[in-house]
């Protein structure tokens, strides 16, 4: 039975690099009988698709800029719906080198991991990726890491490969980017992760497209990371979040009581006494509510294994 790869790119407006890209890439990969190359040409204002489809590239269009996260969901719905066995995702701007496509798919092909992400920082910072970049590219490592209790050593780098199974259970909701979020999804699931340490350019005169907005991108990937913490771990979000009320509740009605053991009054610190309590009743609801969003957990793992064979019946008899 033959295997089929996938090599995705996203592309805004990559009309100088992407055919360059594609005729780089390798036509023959160990261990795949078919490969073919996909761009989701992402709202593009330029000849990004025209020049994709001279180097023989599939290209599916987006009618307006809808984010990588959003392109990559449309890449999966195209490997499901094609049987492909595995995928690699990779920048359409030259940043990568498509030579280490194999050694991203090696784990996989071994069954060694269920999805594979490249490391840009092996070897330190990057020549001319900006310092700011790379000192918050390490704090997401750091949140991502926490949350998903695996030690990520590049948790936004763009070079990834995936398995079937891999896609099959991906069930993604942001947008604007998908690089954290398919990490805690998959972890979370026990899916098995490699990290390859990868080369990779930064070109001075080029501006991000993802992060030409630090403050922007820190802030919408800080969200994305703050939904899968209350989704992957609802217990101890909510927990958290209760137990820091407790001590606000603690501190202001202490206070209060403190000066009523001592003076036989709480005048004048009778709001602080309302607020402790009033603080104490919210600690004691969320904390409720954490158990609640506990169980509501417990439900979405067995609604997504059922998600899961649905997608693998309805994609194997289609």
């Amino acid at each position: 039975m033959s295997q089929k790869l996938i090599i995705y790119m996203p592309a805004l407006n990559e009309e100088k690099t992407i055919l360059k890209v594609i005729n780089a890439i390798p036509r023959k990969i160990v261990g795949f009988d078919v490969i073919e190359i996909l761009v989701v040409n992402d709202g593009s204002t330029d000849q990004t698709a025209i020049e994709a489809k001279k180097g023989g590239a599939t290209v599916l269009n987006h009618n307006k800029n809808k984010g990588v996260g959003a392109a990559f969901q449309t890449a999966i719905n195209y490997a499901l719906q094609t049987k492909t066995d595995a995928i690699v995702s990779i920048d359409a701007d030259g940043q990568f080198d498509v030579n280490q496509i194999s050694q991203m798919l090696t784990p996989i092909i071994n069954n060694e991991a269920d999805f594979c992400i490249g490391v840009r920082f092996s070897n330190g910072k990057p020549e001319n990726m900006p310092k700011i970049k790379f000192w918050g590219n390490k704090k997401v490592n750091q949140i991502v890491s926490f949350v998903g209790k695996t030690k990520i050593l590049d948790a936004s780098c763009g070079f990834r490969a995936y398995s079937n199974d891999a896609l099959l259970s991906l069930n993604l909701h942001g947008s604007f980017t998908y690089t954290h979020e398919t990490i805690l999804d998959l972890l979370d699931k026990g899916f098995k992760l490699s990290q390859i340490p990868v080369d990779v350019k930064y070109f001075e005169d080029r501006v991000s497209r993802i992060a030409n907005n630090l403050f922007l991108y820190g802030f919408k990937t800080s969200s994305i990371i703050f939904k899968s913490l209350k989704d992957y771990k609802p217990l101890q979000f909510f927990l958290s979040i209760a137990a820091f009320i407790l001590l606000l509740a603690l501190f202001f009605g202490g206070w209060a009581l403190t000066h009523w053991i001592i003076y036989a009054t709480i005048t004048p610190y009778k709001s602080f006494g309302v607020i402790g309590l009033s603080l104490l009743g919210m600690s004691a609801i969320v904390t409720i509510f954490a158990f609640m969003a506990d169980m509501l957990g417990r439900i979405r793992k067995n609604q997504e294994k059922i998600l899961y064979l649905l997608k693998k019946t309805h994609f194997e008899n289609h």
